[in-house]
């Protein structure tokens, strides 16, 4: 449940970079106030901490990964 969850962040995370590449718009800074509000920077701190936890899932054993599945 826990890399299921992390993967949706880490993937939420790329599409808002991917708007900010193509569109210069940055989609969790116009939800929550800005980059420099104290919401944006947890939203950003809780998906930079799932892209971190999805560096584990990469290592992991590949039957591990399909037993949990």
């Amino acid at each position: 449940m826990l890399d299921k969850t992390a993967l949706v962040l880490v993937i939420i995370g790329a599409l808002n970079w991917g708007s900010i590449g193509l569109f210069r718009f940055d989609f969790v800074s116009a939800l929550f106030g800005g980059q420099a509000s104290t919401f944006s920077r947890i939203i950003f701190t809780i998906v930079g901490l799932a892209g971190l936890w999805a560096i584990a899932i990469l290592f992991k054993d590949r039957e591990t990964r399909i037993d949990r599945t």
